[in-house]
């Protein structure tokens, strides 16, 4: 395609629901004279479309918890603000365990999130754990946790709230426009004054860095080493049924990783691996991983045993993965005027509502005030300040 805009005071690199959510709040706050990028030829075909859509607070870190909570209050209001439905629906995250140790962390962490604005966040027992998901096997289960108020969202919908409601703002959308290059100006303390592009190329005063899995690779083309790389997660799905109820919440057995939820009447079956020598760009699933996820779904939830599983309607996804499992947020070390929203590794989608709001204070204010996004900083790594975290997912 060929722009029809020369000039923008923001480029947006990226239009998944990170690049539609700062691209919003940049307009919200009077920033109009933003143009959003994408590679893909309609917005949301990137990782957003992948997602599967999970939202909890269920966090183990403060800066976690704190999007997550903002993010919640964002999207309890989002139909009244943005004027779209963003399918968020407190269903619960049910964590599982059989192992003494993952109860011991599941109690400690739970004592933090309470501490920490999280006060619903509760210890289950294997009687009120068949409460909350009769369909689990809970033969060898020792107990869990389970908060209310995580549940799920839908990820296409979010986006397309926000980039409907920029729109309406005066922001602008260009599809099919991949960045291939930077002009900067400056040899200490760079700047961008052009984004190039395959439709042509934009004259700009700020650039955000919203690429998802390929932010690396744009951060590069600034001369930014990036520590972001792409994790490749499948996703089974199983063919039509009734078996889950859409009330159940999103239930994960910490022991394996294995996890599942209903979703527009089928359900979704995931369990995290890492195979060797995989372009974690490819889309299609692994017949051989899909006989793991079926023997899991046998053992965890045997009222799915006779519900075959979909090969044709199962895919593959991006996690945008950072060194220590964290977002990367902030003006990039070395050129002042691009600004990252990167590496959120996994919690991207549950995430956007605040990282948006906070990226456009950043731009517009030199820094974020609604949370103080210093632990994200992009100079952690090598100011050795990684975050450390207790994984639960």
């Amino acid at each position: 395609m060929t722009l029809e805009t020369r000039t923008a005071e923001v480029v947006v690199v990226g239009g998944g629901v990170m690049g539609a959510s700062v691209a919003y709040h940049l307009a919200a706050r009077g920033c109009r004279d933003v143009l959003v990028l994408d590679r893909e030829p309609r917005l949301g075909d990137g990782s957003t479309g992948r997602a599967t859509g999970g939202f909890r607070a269920q966090f183990a870190t403060a800066i976690n918890l704190q999007l997550s909570l903002l993010s919640r209050e964002k999207l309890r209001r989002f139909e009244d603000e943005i004027g779209a439905d963003p399918g968020y629906r407190p269903q619960g995250y049910l964590f599982l365990t059989g192992d003494a140790g993952h109860l011991a962390t599941l109690a400690s962490v739970r004592a933090f999130q309470q501490a920490n604005g999280l006060p619903e966040a509760r210890e289950v027992d294997v009687e009120e754990a068949l409460r909350l998901n009769p369909t689990v096997r809970v033969e060898g289960i020792l107990g869990g946790s389970f908060c209310p108020t995580d549940g799920f969202v839908k990820p296409l919908q979010i986006l397309g709230g926000y980039a409907g409601a920029a729109e309406r703002l005066g922001v602008r959308f260009a599809t099919g426009a991949e960045v291939v290059a930077f002009e900067l100006a400056g040899e200490t303390g760079a700047r961008i004054t052009a984004v190039e592009t395959t439709a042509g190329r934009i004259a700009c005063r700020h650039v955000v860095n919203a690429a998802g899995a390929w932010a690396a690779l744009v951060a590069s083309l600034a001369g930014v080493d990036l520590p972001v790389r792409p994790l490749r997660r499948q996703v089974a799905s199983t063919v039509p049924t009734d078996v889950i109820s859409p009330d159940l919440p999103l239930t994960i057995f910490l022991d394996d990783g294995f996890h599942c939820r209903e979703r527009d009447g089928r359900v979704l079956l995931l369990w995290p691996d890492e195979p060797e020598g995989v372009d974690p760009y490819h889309a299609e699933v692994d017949p051989v991983w899909l006989d793991a996820v079926r023997t899991l779904t046998d053992a965890h939830v045997p009222a799915l045993a006779s519900v075959p599983l979909d090969p044709a309607r199962s895919w593959a996804g991006l996690y945008e993965m950072s060194p220590d499992g964290h977002a990367i947020v902030g003006p990039a070390p070395g050129v002042a005027n691009l600004y990252l929203m990167n590496g959120s590794s996994g919690h991207g989608v549950m995430h956007s509502p605040a990282l948006g709001q906070l990226v456009a204070e950043q731009v517009l204010d030199g820094r974020a005030h609604t949370l103080d996004l210093r632990p994200l900083r992009p100079e952690r790594f090598a100011e050795a300040e990684p975050i450390a975290d207790v994984h639960l997912l």
